[in-house]
């Protein structure tokens, strides 16, 4: 036992050591062995780890007994002198996701708004976990990125995701709990078999592994040879991606993934959309994607849209977007005493702003009351220094504004004179605001 101990002691210290800039290092600890073991190994390390040590307990509030296991746990770090620091999440499934998969984008969603920069975050994923993982991938017809499954050093929020256990498989870490006394809290839902991970876990893998007693070890190698290969796939499709910027930042150019073969095509839109912070649409949505937008004329909108992101087409360009709020057609916001005003939706917030950059307030311009309204239509407008009012549809055109954002521009008006159209335009009835070197400033804007 001393052999394994000094093992995993060496494994965790030496992979942190490697990675630059450490500051902080929270375990995360559920209570469970695997974490407990972690928990137990990072406190024996202690400043040779990192400058700071500190856990992390979860409360999905899924289980009666939670408020149980955060007790625990709490008791757990004060016999180590470790700071606890606890959290509660909130739960909620939606269609296309099942619970497991819920309550994991809850918690590493609050995990991530946890991490600093120079923080890491260990969690004790181990190398059966490893081997469920990549059963899964396959058996949901992953590619090559599924297939890589849960890579040892990951990004994640401002921090990094470290996952020291890897090489050790469950019954290492087992033989440590039991030789070290360590108790830890089991969770019921474990023994669910109606969840999937459970069923390859207790009927499926010790199957495998009687008739194939190293399959723990090969499969994890088999996650190995697919990370290698996702990060040459990547290493290309980054490239592309970089080659294929549209004309807006953070677009792709319709018109040169025609230019592509399949397979690259959809390599580079699966690069594209997780840089842009979305989940990877499933092969059914992707091949949406390829089939209705690179064909498309210039002057269609389709819309392609799955759990937590959408893509959308405006003239040559590509757009991975959050799906869009409700337009707040016949909403109307006062804009007298105050600057920033807060928009609805997520839109932002709008500000005036004079000529050496300071906020003032709607009511020292003499204009009066100022209203903001959205989706108005049939309003014309004649932007400072043209010579005709034109209407708003042709003044977005020439903004480059797509027709699918048009109704979230707030307009600014006085009465019922149209004063500016967002911050992209100041109308002549406005005079003033340009006058007094007064501009409106749309800051925070979802897109």
């Amino acid at each position: 036992m001393p052999d394994l101990s000094n093992s995993l002691a060496r494994h965790l210290l030496a992979l942190v050591q490697r990675l630059p800039d450490v500051r902080r290092c929270w375990v995360a600890y559920s209570g469970g062995l695997d974490s407990t073991v972690l928990l137990d190994l990072a406190a024996g390390l202690g400043d040779r780890l990192s400058p700071t040590l500190a856990a992390v307990h979860i409360d999905h509030g899924l289980n009666p007994g939670s408020a149980a296991w955060a007790g625990h746990c709490q008791r757990r770090c004060a016999n180590l002198g470790v700071p606890l620091v606890q959290r509660q999440v909130q739960v909620r499934v939606r269609g296309g996701q099942g619970p497991e998969a819920t309550a994991r984008a809850a918690r590493y969603a609050a995990l991530s708004a946890l991490l600093e920069a120079g923080d890491l975050l260990l969690t004790a994923h181990h190398r059966d976990d490893q081997a469920e993982t990549l059963l899964l991938a396959l058996l949901r017809g992953a590619g090559v990125r599924g297939l890589a499954a849960m890579p040892e050093v990951a990004a994640l929020g401002a921090g990094r995701l470290v996952r020291p256990l890897l090489p050790f498989g469950r019954a290492d870490l087992q033989a440590y709990a039991r030789a070290q006394g360590l108790d830890w809290v089991d969770d019921p839902s474990n023994l669910d078999l109606g969840l999937d991970r459970n069923w390859l876990r207790r009927r499926v893998l010790p199957l495998v592994t009687e008739r194939w007693p190293a399959a723990g070890r090969t499969l994890a190698r088999s996650a190995g040879h697919c990370a290698e290969a996702a990060a040459l796939v990547d290493r290309l499709a980054g490239g592309e991606v970089a080659r294929l910027e549209g004309e807006r930042p953070g677009t792709l150019s319709v018109a040169g993934l025609r230019g592509l073969d399949a397979p690259l095509c959809r390599a580079v839109l699966r690069h594209w959309i997780v840089r842009r912070g979305f989940a990877v649409p499933d092969t059914r949505h992707l091949a949406r994607i390829m089939e209705e937008f690179l064909p498309a004329r210039p002057d269609a909108s389709p819309l392609v849209a799955w759990h937590g992101g959408e893509i959308r087409r405006y003239r040559g360009d590509l757009f991975a977007l959050a799906p869009l709020p409700p337009v707040p057609v016949g909403v109307e916001l006062a804009w007298w005493h105050r600057s920033p005003l807060d928009l609805p939706s997520g839109l932002g917030h709008l500000h005036l702003c004079d000529a050496a950059g300071q906020d003032i307030a709607p009511e020292n311009l003499g204009l009066g009351p100022l209203r903001v309204r959205f989706g108005v239509t049939g309003l014309r407008c004649r932007p400072l220094g043209a010579g005709h009012h034109r209407p708003l549809k042709h003044l977005y055109q020439e903004g480059g504004v797509p027709p699918w954002l048009r109704g979230y521009v707030p307009l600014v008006f006085a009465g019922e004179r149209l004063l500016a159209v967002g911050d992209l335009h100041v109308c002549s009835e406005a005079n003033l605001l340009a006058r007094g070197g007064v501009r409106v400033v749309w800051a925070g804007r979802p897109w």
